[in-house]
């Protein structure tokens, strides 16, 4: 039996869920008429064949082919107007997402000046917002395969741990000096990663880095590295 969508909207969209799919599986099955209904500081996205199309901002919607263009455009001929038609929309979040927290799954192996080598793990917050929703639902849903709130996020901490990693490999701090540095390496983890964020439609406001910290191999030689004098 075909389910057809005659009203899409995401009413329980969650301040911290950054996407919310319709239908949650599948595709789902519109007609020309259909509403959809667009809450403030949502972005509805129109998906289909691996592609983000059309964008519907806030206020209530009747689908026409005049307002999907490029579905239309993308199902040619065979649409002709004819409903239902097959796809996906995404509801965006567009709200600040202001208390990010990011961290080290694993330690970072550094070369130390003074250790010779050291493992150390980091963490630190940042805030974002999602800035161009039709460039976001095609790199993340599109090309990444990642919807959920909590695959994004891990996706993005990834990023982030991979430019601090390149970051601090390039500066070649002992980390014995890397605590009176927390600002300036805070600056250029932002500096690497606002590009990274950008082409993901994702606009970077801050970035911090909390701490960095030895593990518990590391901090033996420390440790024993002290009691030698």
């Amino acid at each position: 039996m075909v389910r057809i969508f005659d009203i899409i909207e995401a009413p329980d969209q969650g301040l911290n869920q950054m996407v919310y799919r319709v239908p949650s599986t599948g595709s789902g099955d519109f007609r020309i008429g259909s509403q959809v209904v667009v809450r403030e500081n949502q972005a509805a996205v129109f998906f289909r064949d691996g592609k983000a199309l059309d964008v519907f901002g806030p206020g209530r919607h009747t689908i026409t082919t005049a307002n999907i263009p490029l579905l239309v455009n993308l199902l040619g001929l065979a649409f002709r107007g004819q409903t239902p038609f097959k796809a996906e929309v995404y509801f965006v979040n567009m709200r600040d997402f202001i208390d990010m927290k990011w961290g080290t799954p694993e330690p970072i192996t550094l070369r130390d000046k003074e250790l010779g080598y050291a493992r150390v793990r980091a963490n630190g917050r940042y805030s974002m917002a999602i800035e161009e929703p039709q460039m976001f639902v095609a790199k993340i849903v599109g090309t990444q395969g990642l919807y959920t709130t909590n695959q994004i996020e891990d996706y993005l901490r990834s990023i982030i741990i991979s430019r601090l990693t390149d970051m601090l490999g390039e500066l070649g701090a002992s980390l014995f000096d890397l605590p009176a540095m927390f600002d300036e390496l805070s600056a250029g983890i932002k500096a690497k990663v606002v590009e990274d964020f950008a082409q993901l439609g994702i606009q970077l406001k801050q970035m911090f880095l909390a701490s960095v910290s030895p593990t518990e191999e590391t901090q033996k030689a420390i440790d024993e590295r002290a009691a030698m004098g």
